[in-house]
């Protein structure tokens, strides 16, 4: 059964993380015209696949609103998802550049930005209701992409899956029944200028997924 969207967003004013809501509180009063709130995912619900990255960025989608938007990772993820179509239209770095998904939802594993884009595991814990809600909800869902280690793990929990069973490697690929997981190592700023992540490999990944699901 799809579950309800409240079910699946926490509150603007989510008070569940102490830490998160007392950095939030801060920001608000720093830049008030920023969104400053648990971060919503992006796309369509009835989609076959599911991008799960960490956290929102402070200056990315915690300014704006909308997730991997206004920050460099962005620039990567949203370039390639309009290479293989899983986009449509023109990626500007805000909410309002009339982007759209095609078949493909993103998500993150905490919906709140960590100081120092850290989360600690009780916040990923207490998020996990969110990401089991929006899985539930994706009644389509054929494959997910994980976006680092900790969205790999907070998703293979959010599948009913073990860590020590599915262990996080860039360009893997685990079974799930009916979904796959890919990984990929996030495409931060810190990942792509030291070379561990490239561009051809980031677009590997999201090439097999798309012929994964033709």
């Amino acid at each position: 059964m799809a579950t309800s969207e409240a079910a699946r967003e926490p509150d603007r004013d989510c008070p569940l993380c102490p830490r998160l809501v007392d950095f939030r509180l801060k920001q608000r009063a720093a830049f008030p015209d920023w969104h400053n709130a648990p971060v919503p995912s992006f796309g369509d619900a009835s989609g076959r696949l599911l991008i799960v990255g960490l956290a929102p960025g402070l200056r990315g989608a915690n300014r704006t609103g909308r997730p991997f938007t206004g920050d460099y990772a962005g620039n990567l993820l949203y370039q390639t998802l309009l290479k293989f179509g899983f986009a449509r239209g023109d990626y500007c770095e805000r909410p309002d550049d009339g982007l759209t998904l095609v078949n493909c939802r993103i998500a993150n594993a905490v919906r709140c930005v960590p100081p120092a884009n850290k989360p600690e595991p009780s916040e990923i814990k207490t998020c996990h209701t969110f990401l089991v809600a929006e899985i539930a909800a994706m009644t389509n869902l054929r494959a997910v992409l994980a976006l680092g280690k900790i969205a790999h793990d907070a998703t293979v929990r959010a599948l009913g899956g073990r860590i020590a069973g599915n262990v996080f490697a860039h360009g893997a690929v685990h079974d799930f029944g009916a979904v796959a997981l890919a990984d990929s190592y996030h495409c931060s700023r810190y990942n792509t200028n030291t070379g561990r992540l490239t561009t051809e490999m980031f677009e590997s990944v999201i090439g097999g997924i798309r012929a994964r699901l033709g």
